[in-house]
């Protein structure tokens, strides 16, 4: 038999995080903590991003409360039963992995966790007016990041190329790369245009250039574009093994990301690195604004890849409010400090 039980958190941006969907200030994440009869927990965490993730729904909390009171049923079929549901499947799989390794939100035997090695990542920039995106990129250039992450698409075109220029000004592709986030800004009619005119700052890749759904729209920007294509969103809500086969098949991207929040977890993840890696397809991990829980879950399970690439994973700076844990970022490494302090969501 097992307890489980739950308590949110409403986390709060330092900065205000833009996007092409709008600005957030504060995001909401629950944690999950299940307990076995020997008294040994797991804390999961089940985060979601407003107006993005399938569980961003009016009775999601109703539904953590539903799984916590029933969770034995539910730990017989998690991964079906909560299909509907993926942040909230990845916080069920996420605490039994805590659980069954014994030690508080040990999840992944590793030299990360055992503090003798390292993620790189690249650094996050988000979307504001130019100026501020300009003081924000020059801070971590200086803090020692050689990768950028910049979203697009929400202020205006020639600002955002502006802001590039400036850039490229400074830093040549050999001393800096630059990945771009549109998360589905282009309309169909105009993203051929505006990747011509992005390639001229030498960029490493875009993610969803244009909205999710396009099928035959996105397959012939990934052939056509002189900017490698990463799919993003137009990952989420599919979840059977054989239509993760046939979109990848349909579309060939360059590569794709994945965000275990938004599709189930690491077993919903695993599959499509099986699928992409059958496919030449290349991947990497990325955080969706998870507090440190999903962030250091993550962080143990993509190191575990051997993935050459740079993570996504430099969210833990971005809240005021964050759950204090032993991960911490020195330039652009990401280390896990093993005598480190967790805090205890619920406490």
């Amino acid at each position: 038999m097992h307890k489980a039980e739950f308590v949110k958190r409403e986390l709060e941006f330092k900065e205000a995080g833009g996007t092409s969907r709008g600005v957030l200030y504060t995001k909401p994440s629950w944690f999950i903590k299940i307990t076995n009869e020997e008294g040994c927990s797991g804390i999961g965490e089940c985060s979601i991003i407003p107006s993005l993730s399938l569980d961003d729904a009016p009775d999601l909390e109703d539904k953590i409360e539903e799984v916590c009171k029933n969770i034995d049923a539910y730990l017989l079929d998690f991964h079906s039963s909560l299909v509907a549901y993926p942040a909230l499947r990845f916080a069920i799989e996420m605490a039994l992995l805590d659980l069954s390794n014994k030690r508080p939100f040990h999840l992944f035997d590793s030299s990360f966790v055992k503090g003798d090695d390292s993620i790189t990542i690249n650094g996050l920039i988000w979307m504001g007016e130019a100026e501020e995106m300009l003081r924000r990129i020059t801070h971590k250039l200086q803090s020692g990041f050689k990768c950028l992450k910049l979203k697009v698409g929400a202020i205006d075109f020639e600002q955002e190329l502006s802001l590039l220029t400036t850039i490229r000004q400074h830093y040549s592709a050999d001393d800096l790369e630059i990945r771009v986030d549109a998360n589905g800004a282009f309309a169909a009619g105009e993203v051929e245009e505006k990747l011509q005119r992005l390639a001229n700052f030498q960029i490493h890749s875009i993610e969803q250039p244009i909205k999710a759904g396009q099928i035959e729209e996105m397959h012939h920007t990934c052939q056509t574009s002189p900017i490698p294509i990463a799919l993003d969103e137009e990952l989420i809500g599919v979840s059977d093994y054989n239509d993760k086969k046939l979109l990848l098949e349909s579309i060939k991207p360059q590569y794709i990301i994945l965000k275990p929040s938004l599709l189930g977890g690491f077993s919903a993840s695993d599959e499509w690195i099986e699928l992409a890696e059958k496919l030449n397809v290349q991947w990497w991990a990325t955080s969706a604004l998870e507090a440190n829980v999903g962030l250091n879950a993550i962080a143990q399970w993509v190191f575990t890849k051997n993935n050459p690439l740079r993570q996504g994973l430099g969210t833990g700076q971005v809240f005021t409010n964050n759950i204090e844990s032993p991960l911490y970022l020195s330039g652009e490494k990401l280390f896990y400090q093993p005598k480190g302090v967790w805090e205890n969501p619920f406490v």
